[in-house]
């Protein structure tokens, strides 16, 4: 027992090494940036607090932050509950693959053509406003579908849903279908089978692939300029500014920081609500019901 522990230690060095050098230190010489000062895109080490005051005190700041956060918790909800169908007939109903290859295809595709593509869709002459102008339901193309939040919205939940289809699958493999079979032959409905037996055994995985997808949506910066307009922007539009055309890296550090602590104030919110309504458990129980076992 002894000797595999040590071999799996032995076998995690390379990936710890890795990601202390290209990930735990940037981010530590990151944070430390974030207490400097720039002056005529010179970074001056100092250590004061002006690059956060300024930034919760900046209106901009404030709601563009704002309007990533909800793009992002938009974007995470709908991945995930567009990814529960999928993941469960891929989980329990077919044996075949094909659908899941194809949800692997997709990345085949570049990140910048599918945006490209959801550009010509939602465009005054795009294949939407087309539709609607056949069918008669609208006489002039509506503008509203491009550059705004429903373009960045929907852009993003084509990009990361197989993220959230990937992880809600993985966390489904783990219940046996036995289960949810029993639980219907007790009476219980597919909805209640799916509240009393997926749904909390798979609530870690449900968790994971809402916060991934979160993360990566309200950070984003490449499809709110390509789609979203002014009206699309979020804070990561804004923090990629603060390097590259201001200079000025220690307020977009601060910024950068600043998302950081949202998103692990959102994990620990929903991760309380989830315990709460008693689809997970916590460390200190978990523990103590393994040593009971």
């Amino acid at each position: 027992m002894v000797s595999s522990q040590k071999a799996g230690g032995f076998l995690a060095v390379p990936a710890v090494t890795y990601m202390v050098i290209f990930f735990v230190a940037p981010s530590l010489l990151l944070f430390s940036y974030s207490f400097w000062t720039a002056s005529s895109f010179r970074i001056v080490p100092d250590f004061v607090l002006t690059n956060y005051l300024s930034s919760i005190q900046s209106l901009l700041f404030l709601k563009v932050t704002l309007n990533a956060l909800l793009i992002g918790l938009v974007t995470a909800a709908i991945s995930v509950l567009l990814s529960l169908p999928i993941a469960y007939y891929l989980t329990y109903v077919t044996r075949s693959k094909v659908i899941f290859y194809l949800i692997l295809i997709t990345w085949f595709s570049s990140y910048l053509v599918r945006i490209y593509a959801w550009r010509t869709l939602l465009g005054t002459n795009g294949l939407l406003n087309g539709a609607l102008l056949q069918l008669g339901i609208i006489s002039t193309p509506i503008e509203a579908f491009l550059f705004s939040p429903f373009a960045v919205g929907v852009t993003l939940v084509h990009i990361y849903l197989p993220f959230a289809v990937l992880m809600v699958i993985s966390a489904m493999s783990e219940i046996k279908k036995e289960l949810i079979e029993a639980s219907r032959d007790l009476g219980t409905s597919p909805l209640g089978a799916f509240m009393r037996v997926v749904a909390p055994n798979a609530a870690e995985g449900l968790i994971g692939a809402f916060m991934l997808t979160f993360i990566l949506a309200a950070s984003d910066y490449v499809t709110p300029q390509m789609v979203g307009g002014s009206s699309g922007q979020t804070t990561g539009l804004l923090i990629a500014d603060q390097f590259r055309k201001t200079g000025n890296w220690p307020l977009g550090a601060a910024q950068a920081f600043i998302m950081f602590a949202l998103s692990i104030l959102l994990y620990l919110i929903i991760t309380a609500l989830a315990r709460a309504a008693g689809l997970t458990r916590s460390r200190k129980s978990t523990t103590t019901l393994t040593q009971d076992k």
